[in-house]
């Protein structure tokens, strides 16, 4: 087991970074990319680039190295490194850079890593400015799969800002309050979801009240909420933002992120070399489909190349209080990582 490998990973964790603080990771990973042998550098958004190699042909590993907020103590126990980030992405990012740093001599590809900013909420900064700036050839996503595993697919998201402020009146009236026009809004939505529900939950769309506050200075009664909708691919936006806005009753509301739904093609060079790699490695390789969001939704439309998801840890673990990732998991998926890299190149 690399020590050196464990020190990155646990440097990134103990470097605090939710969306839009990300600066002092970036930095420590340009540094430790740079002492690696990594052309590295910072770019326009502040996502912490390296680059290796050079040629026509270019593989592009993508990480953000954003989290959610709340701190998790970092300590390691029994093999297990716990701290925020270690599944929710920066286990994947230091796979990404560790396999990396394995390789020697790359001729005729070029292999560039991006640890991308604000994942973690709705703007997507990292991975939207690279839209423009490249067009690789192939594409990994760093998230967690588990090190055995290969995520094909994500649901989509489309998420709804609600804001209403209107006069106050009496309790004991015929009133309807803010806050209850609100709930009507959300239970309409619920409804509207429900009706499109499949078999298979990744072919469902899913309703998430993410915050809902009320206010009242016994002049203005009002309340903001936030709903997001979890979609599969191909599923109609377009419709589901009218019907929001048709029943809004009087309320503002402003759709502040949208992505399609995506799910990849298996048989490509990309996941061939993944699925040798992970039998190679003793495994025996699944597939999934998450029903998260990813970078993979906003980059794969848009460079329409062969793509896939890979990292270590457990993604039930994503944002909760106990997260950590299991160490030999972690030197495994860079060992996989490694022997798909090296078929590809």
């Amino acid at each position: 087991m690399s020590q050196e490998d464990i020190d990155l990973l646990r440097g990134m964790i103990e470097r605090y970074s939710p969306s839009t603080e990300e600066s002092e990771v970036s930095s420590f990973l340009i540094e430790a990319m740079k002492q690696r042998g990594f052309k590295a550098y910072r770019d326009a958004v502040g996502n912490a680039v390296g680059e290796v190699g050079e040629g026509d042909r270019h593989i592009v590993l993508i990480g953000h190295i954003d989290t959610v907020a709340g701190i998790v103590p970092v300590r390691e126990k029994n093999g297990i490194l716990y701290g925020r980030g270690t599944v929710d992405a920066k286990g994947s990012f230091a796979t990404f850079v560790s396999a990396v740093s394995r390789l020697t001599g790359v001729q005729g590809t070029r292999i560039t890593v991006i640890g991308a900013v604000e994942e973690e909420c709705p703007t997507s900064r990292g991975a939207r400015h690279l839209i423009g700036q490249m067009r690789p050839d192939c594409v990994f996503i760093g998230e967690p799969s588990g090190w055995d595993s290969i995520t094909i697919g994500y649901k989509g998201i489309v998420c709804f800002d609600y804001h209403l402020e209107q006069p106050n009146a009496h309790f004991a009236g015929n009133n309807i309050r803010a806050s209850e026009r609100a709930i009507r809004l959300y239970n309409d939505i619920s409804d509207y979801v429900a009706r499109q529900g499949a078999e298979r939950e990744f072919d469902s769309p899913r309703l998430e009240l993410r915050r809902f506050n009320t206010s009242d200075d016994g002049i203005i009664d009002g309340t903001t909420a936030y709903y997001a909708v979890r979609i599969p691919p191909a599923y109609d936006i377009d419709a589901l933002i009218n019907f929001v806005q048709d029943h809004a009753d009087g309320a503002d509301i402003a759709c502040n992120q949208r992505l399609e739904g995506i799910v990849t093609e298996k048989n490509t060079p990309i996941i061939r070399s993944l699925l040798k790699g992970i039998r190679q490695a003793g495994g025996k390789p699944t597939f999934k489909k998450k029903t998260g969001t990813s970078d993979m939704c906003v980059v794969g439309p848009a460079w329409m190349c062969p793509i896939v998801a890979y990292g270590p840890g457990d993604s039930k673990l994503d944002h909760t209080p106990d997260e950590h990732m299991v160490l030999d998991e972690y030197i495994r998926a860079i060992d996989v990582l490694t022997f798909a890299l090296k078929q590809l190149i």
